[in-house]
C-alpha cells in the first residue's frame, strides 16, 4: 500500500500538487493522467525519493522494491542480454561469479554459486531476459551485440527491458510505449497484465491505458483524484462528476440568493429578527460548492502557407542511408498538395531515414531528390525538443525566428499553444517533455511551412494536446507526412499510408489506416 498524506510538491516556484490524500492498494494498475506540466513525472520522482515533498509524506512499506526506466543509457560494451540481465542485479552477480569460478577452475565456488542461484530461482534468468528482448522487438542475432551499437530509440527499449527484469513490487513507467512499434506495444500490454505488483503508468495512448489500467489518477490544477476503472471509464465518471457539481453549484447559488434576499429585507424588523438570524446561520453553513471551471482550450493552428505548389517533393529511384550503409532501396514516391501520409513500419526499418532524406538532411546514396523552388518544410524530429536553448523562454525562442514581430503578437500566438501569461516568459528548463514538444511545434507553425514532416510528434504529449494537435493538422491546408505509433492519431489523420518493410522496400497503400489494416488481414 502506498499512501500520500497531505502531500504537496513544487517545481521551482510553481506549486504542482497540494493537499493530496489518497491510497494506492497493492496490485492496482494506475494510469496517471493530466495535462503536460501538471506534475506526473515529478510525482514519480517523489515516489523514487529523487525530490522531496514540499509538505506532507508518502508512506510506503519499508522493503518495497521499486523498478523504473532509466532516462539515459551510457555507451556500454556489455551485450544487450547482459545489460537486461543486470536488471536483476543479485542474480547477475551470482552468474558472473559462477563464470569467474569456472574460468579459475574453483569448483567449490562454482558449487556455491549454483546453490545461490537455486535459492534465488535464477537458473532461468538468461531465458527471461531473452524473452524480454524478443518481446520488445530485438532479433536473436542482436542479443549479444554491445549496447553501444544501438541507436537511442533501441537503448530506450533496453532500459525498459532492464526495468521489467528487475524484481519489484512497484513498477513506475513513464511513457513506456514511446519508441515502440505496434507489436511491441501489444506485447508489453500483455506482460503488464501478468505483473503481480502495483503499477503506476504515464501514457498518452488511450488504448494502452484502457488495456492495462484498473484505476486512473487524474492530476488537475494542483489536485489529484483517484477513479476506479480504465481511462474511458474515468472520462465518463469525470464528466458525470462535473455535471453533478455544476447542478449542486447552481442549486446552492439559488438558495444563497433566496436567503440573502430575506435577510436584507427583514433583518431590521424586530418581528422578523429571529427568522433573519436563522437564515444567516443557514447561509453560513452552505458548503460553498465551486462552479465548474472549464479548462482553457488549446487552439493549435498551422497557418496558410504563402505558396502551395501542386508537386512539392519527389524521390526517384533513391537509395537512402548513412555513409556507405544503404537502408532504403530504390524509393520512388512524391508528396503533392493536400497529401496526408502516415509513415508506418517496424522500428529500425528506415522511417526516420526516409524523413531525413525528404528534408534534405541526408544525402542520397543514389537516385535523385526533386524539390519545388517554393518548397518550405517544417520538420519535427525526435531530437527537436533537445534543440531548445536552456535557460530561455518560449517568447525568446519565438523572437529568434521573428525579431521584427511585436511582443503582443508573439504572446497571442503562444497563447494559442497554451503558453499563457507568465508561462511565455518561463525558462524551458522546467518544462516537461510534452511542453517542450508543444513549443517546438509552435515555432514550426509560426514559420508557415507548406510541408510538415513530423517524426513522432506526439511523444510525451498529454491526450488533450494530442487531440488539439490532431484538429489543427486536420485543418492545415498544406501537405503532411508523419511517423506515429499512436493508432488513434494515425487513424484520424492519414488518408494515405506508406509502409516501410524490413529489407528497405516501401509499399504505398494509397488508402487510409482502415484500408491498410485490411491489406494486412487485420480487423478494422
Amino acid at each position: 500500500m502506498i499512501a500520500f498524506r497531505n502531500f504537496a510538491l513544487r517545481r521551482g516556484e510553481r506549486l504542482l500538487l497540494s493537499n493530496i490524500d489518497l491510497t494506492l492498494h497493492a496490485g492496482t494498475r494506475v494510469g496517471v493522467v493530466g495535462r503536460n506540466g501538471c506534475g506526473k513525472t515529478s510525482l514519480f520522482a517523489a515516489v523514487l525519493g529523487e525530490v522531496d515533498a514540499d509538505k506532507g509524506d508518502i508512506d510506503m512499506p519499508t522493503r518495497l522494491r521499486i523498478a523504473s526506466v532509466a532516462q539515459e543509457t551510457p555507451s556500454l560494451p556489455d551485450s544487450a542480454l547482459d545489460f537486461v540481465l543486470s536488471g536483476d542485479q543479485e542474480v547477475f552477480d551470482v552468474i558472473r561469479a559462477e563464470a569467474a569460478a569456472m574460468d579459475a577452475e574453483d569448483y567449490d565456488a562454482v558449487a556455491e554459486a549454483h546453490q545461490k542461484l537455486d535459492e534465488l530461482n535464477g537458473y532461468d534468468a538468461p531465458a527471461r531476459a531473452g524473452k524480454l528482448l524478443h518481446g520488445l522487438g530485438f532479433g536473436a542475432e542482436s542479443h549479444l551485440r554491445p549496447v553501444s551499437d544501438f541507436s537511442g530509440g533501441w537503448r530506450v527499449r533496453l532500459n525498459l527491458a532492464r526495468a521489467l527484469m528487475k524484481p519489484s513490487d512497484l513498477l513506475l513507467l513513464d511513457e513506456p510505449t514511446n519508441h515502440l512499434d505496434l507489436d511491441a506495444v501489444l506485447w508489453l500490454e500483455q506482460w503488464l497484465l501478468r505483473y503481480p505488483g502495483t503499477i503506476m503508468l504515464i501514457s498518452h495512448d488511450r488504448e494502452f491505458l484502457d488495456g492495462v489500467c484498473t484505476h486512473t489518477l487524474h492530476l488537475n490544477e494542483g489536485k489529484a483524484k483517484l477513479y476506479t476503472g480504465d481511462y474511458t471509464s474515468f472520462e465518463r465518471q469525470r464528466a458525470e462528476h462535473l455535471r453533478l457539481q455544476q447542478i449542486s453549484f447552481e442549486k446552492e447559488q439559488a438558495e444563497r440568493e433566496h436567503l440573502q434576499k430575506f435577510i436584507d429585507r427583514f433583518k431590521a424588523k424586530a418581528s422578523k429578527a429571529k427568522q433573519a438570524q436563522s437564515r444567516m446561520k443557514r447561509l453560513a453553513k452552505l458548503a460553498g460548492t465551486e462552479a465548474v471551471r472549464a479548462e482553457r482550450a488549446m487552439h493549435i493552428q498551422f497557418g496558410q502557407p504563402a505558396k502551395l505548389p501542386h508537386s512539392l517533393i519527389r524521390l526517384n529511384q533513391a537509395d537512402c542511408g548513412y555513409g556507405h550503409t544503404k537502408i532504403l532501396d530504390q524509393v520512388g514516391f512524391g508528396l503533392e498538395a493536400g497529401d496526408r501520409v502516415g509513415l508506418l513500419g517496424p522500428n529500425g526499418a528506415g522511417k526516420s531515414t526516409l524523413v531525413k532524406t525528404l528534408v534534405g538532411e541526408l544525402s542520397l546514396l543514389d537516385g535523385e531528390r526533386v524539390a519545388h523552388p517554393d518548397l518550405r518544410i517544417g520538420y519535427f524530429a525526435k531530437h527537436t525538443v533537445e534543440s531548445l536553448t536552456e535557460g530561455q523562454s518560449p517568447i525568446w525562442h519565438l523572437k529568434e525566428i521573428a525579431p521584427e514581430a511585436g511582443e503582443q503578437v508573439l504572446r497571442n500566438f503562444l497563447g494559442q499553444w497554451y503558453f499563457v501569461g507568465d508561462r511565455a516568459f518561463e525558462s524551458v528548463d522546467g518544462f516537461s517533455g510534452g511542453e517542450r514538444a508543444r513549443l517546438a511545434l509552435a515555432l514550426i507553425a509560426y514559420q508557415q511551412p507548406n510541408v510538415l514532416l513530423l517524426d513522432e510528434p506526439t511523444n510525451h504529449m498529454d491526450m488533450e494536446t494530442i487531440e488539439s494537435l490532431q484538429i489543427g493538422l486536420e485543418k492545415y491546408p498544406g501537405t503532411l507526412l508523419f511517423v506515429s505509433h499512436d493508432r488513434e492519431f494515425v487513424s484520424g489523420l492519414a488518408t494515405r499510408i506508406i509502409e516501410i518493410q524490413p529489407g528497405g522496400g516501401i509499399v504505398d497503400v494509397h488508402g487510409d489506416y482502415d484500408e491498410y489494416l485490411k491489406s494486412q488481414g487485420l480487423s478494422v
